[in-house]
């Protein structure tokens, strides 16, 4: 009778494993979307391109070495085959906790379930070197990262091992429940790396300091886009349960989605407020950013606080953001879409917040493991993006930015009716 009950847990657990691994797949769409409303309409194609094809990219670094640099995983360099049961359920019914205390779901959907975490990073750093970076220099940028740059340090928090073997994360109490640093943090050090070797847009700031706006092309889709983001985040954090095939895990799945949702919503009506303060307008772009900040802030940890301790928290990261999107300008850091803010400053609140709430967590750790995460991605990046501008160049010219990426590096106009006359 246990073995049936095995048989039907395993098969729930993977079953969730792979919709929740869906849900983040589906936030690639929302990247794209979001992305594509917060450019300009000369470079709407280009940044679709690059959502499509960082993708695809993500998906076969890790297939060839991210995956087992991460978790010394190598399983697939065998190919398919059929699955020992008689192994697996030993091997399980060996386990402390037996069959309820082990997570039980099969290799393929683990490995596919971080593959489209992966990406989620990469997705970050798209958006905030948009409107005037090389296509192909950005695509070699996705190798790296994806590659080599993300998942050694995901071997150092969630893989378990030693930080270049000299200490341990989880022995000084780091804590990431689903990844605010370990996924949003690190995309958005690389692309404050790559800003920073880009430079601004041509236009916009002037020798006096004035940031000059530059809005994005299509507010509905950008609108669209961020409740996409929304939806995949609930595969984000519930998927990071990593089952839910018994009472316990079921209720903590439900918990991670509540949460997720409160957040989430706190955010975006903290920062519509905050806006609506400092600029006397209902700004739209800081209610979608001020979601996603309070996305990203719960990240760490949505299963500890109670549902209005997570409205809050997902309320402070929607406030922070406004200011950092402001900061950023004056000291100009120009992010078209906010990337950094939302996912590099909200990343590290996020962080800060676990051990209000989860006792197994410490501030030190937290900080250690905040600060190993930025001096590893952005020092790694940075070697990367010089290198690719020293060798093909990173920046298009200044004539080729003000002609648009779309013709520039796609030759194809997003709108093509509204830019030139019809015959």
């Amino acid at each position: 009778m246990e073995n049936h009950i095995f048989h039907l847990q395993y098969a729930m657990d993977t079953f969730y494993f792979l919709v929740c691994g869906a849900l983040v797949m589906w936030m690639a769409a929302g990247f794209a979307m979001l992305e594509a409303g917060l450019v300009r309409s000369k470079n709407t194609t280009e940044i679709l391109t690059k959502n499509a094809a960082l993708y695809a990219i993500s998906c076969i670094m890790y297939l060839i070495c991210g995956y087992l640099i991460m978790y010394d995983g190598t399983w697939f360099l065998s190919g398919i085959r059929e699955v020992d049961v008689e192994g697996v359920l030993a091997d399980f019914a060996t386990r402390e906790g037996g069959f309820e205390g082990a997570s039980v779901y099969s290799g393929a959907s683990d490995f596919f379930f971080q593959v489209v975490f992966v990406a989620t990073a990469m997705s970050i750093v798209s958006g905030a070197v948009a409107e005037r970076m090389k296509l192909w220099a950005f695509l070699a940028f996705a190798v790296v990262m994806t590659g080599f740059i993300y998942p050694l340090e995901g071997s150092w928090t969630w893989g378990g091992a030693d930080v270049f073997g000299m200490f341990s994360l989880a022995d000084l109490g780091f804590s990431d429940f689903a990844g605010s640093g370990i996924v949003h943090m690190a995309g958005a050090t690389a692309a404050l790396s790559g800003v920073m070797f880009l430079g601004s847009r041509h236009g916009k700031y002037d020798s006096r300091g004035t940031v000059r706006a530059m809005p994005g092309a299509n507010m509905p889709l950008a609108t669209v886009g961020t409740f996409i983001l929304w939806m995949g985040w609930f595969g984000f954090n519930g998927g990071s349960v990593l089952k839910m095939g018994d009472i316990g895990n079921a209720h903590a799945v439900a918990l991670v989605f509540l949460n997720t949702n409160a957040a989430a919503a706190g955010g975006a009506v903290a920062a519509l407020v905050v806006a609506k303060l400092m600029y006397g307008k209902a700004d739209l772009t800081m209610l979608l950013n001020g979601a996603l900040a309070g996305l990203v802030t719960i990240t760490a940890e949505p299963l500890t606080p109670t549902p209005l301790l997570a409205t809050l928290f997902g309320g402070i990261g929607g406030v922070l953001v406004v200011y950092s999107v402001r900061f950023l300008d004056r000291v100009r850091i120009d992010d078209p879409v906010g990337a950094i803010s939302v996912h590099g400053t909200c990343g590290l609140l996020g962080l800060l917040l676990v051990p209000v709430t989860n006792e197994s967590a410490t501030f030190l750790g937290q900080c250690a493991g905040a600060a190993t995460i930025f001096a590893w991605v952005f020092s790694a990046s940075s070697v990367v993006w010089y290198l690719l501008k020293a060798v093909i160049g990173i920046r298009v010219s200044r004539e080729d930015e003000y002609m648009g990426m779309d013709i520039v590096d796609c030759g194809i106009d997003a709108y093509p009716e509204f830019t030139r006359s019809i015959p």
